[in-house]
């Protein structure tokens, strides 16, 4: 079973981190939140505290790996694959997730067949040929891409290699299944099917999910409500850590009897 911290108490919130990352990206964000939640935090196999532990590829297997490790009813934050994640599991399993928060989401992660709201299929391949060349060199360069150059983008992206090393390097092995996930998962045909309510968040400046991605999806799912954080990039709780708490806090409320 993939490892899972959990910290704070109230209402199960599940926090899911991004490619090549791990839940210590999650942070000051992670306490915060946890002053009125139940925080669990996962490492997704072969990243973080779940360095050891291998599952078959694809993005089924990484959904059953998360819904192991969770409570059994809960608000997912998906960020990024995360998002892409959650948005499956609610997909495969309405019942255990009450609501979406979905940050820098996307349906499909790259261009082609009707579809040029993500990045080209070769910057992919080339990431996976560069990870057997020099992991820690790829990884840097996948930061510089979600951080982008606003102020303080180095600050930031030395914070993040710091949370991708924290508990040794993540596995090769799960880096290129990360990566042929975001290449091959393509959602698009099953967003109609999906009842739980969502709400998008998207950085205007984002250069890997364009905040157009979201805007397909508010078009197709059944209750969901879009933000755009101005000056955001692909990731706005790094950025613009309380507009997202902000927003988590207020999207996730116990319903009135």
């Amino acid at each position: 079973m993939i490892a899972c911290n959990e910290i704070g108490q109230g209402r199960p919130l599940v926090l899911l981190h991004g490619w090549g990352l791990n839940g210590a990206v999650w942070g000051d964000l992670a306490a915060t939140l946890a002053a009125r939640h139940r925080v669990h935090i996962p490492d997704l196999p072969g990243c973080g505290r779940s360095h050891a532990c291998d599952v078959a590829p694809g993005l089924d297997a990484l959904t059953d790996a998360v819904a192991a490790a969770v409570p059994t009813t809960a608000t997912w934050v998906g960020w990024s694959l995360g998002a892409l994640v959650a948005l499956r599991a609610a997909l495969r399993w309405p019942q255990r997730i009450t609501r979406l928060i979905l940050i820098a989401a996307t349906p499909r992660f790259v261009n082609g067949n009707g579809w040029q709201h993500g990045m080209d299929a070769a910057v992919l391949d080339d990431f996976k040929t560069e990870l057997e060349q020099d992991y820690q060199r790829t990884l840097t360069r996948f930061l510089s891409l979600q951080i982008g150059a606003h102020a303080g983008a180095r600050d930031v992206i030395r914070s993040l290699r710091q949370d991708v090393f924290r508990f040794g390097a993540p596995a090769p092995n799960a880096l290129a299944a990360g990566l042929d996930v975001l290449k091959g998962a393509d959602l698009r045909a099953q967003l109609e099917e999906l009842a739980t309510p969502v709400h998008l968040v998207h950085g205007s400046r984002d250069r890997l999910v364009p905040v157009a991605a979201g805007e397909f999806l508010r078009a197709r799912l059944a209750q969901v409500e879009l933000t755009s954080i101005e000056g955001a990039g692909h990731a706005p709780f790094i950025s613009h850590p309380q507009t997202v708490v902000d927003i988590i806090n207020s999207v996730d409320t116990p319903v009135a009897a």
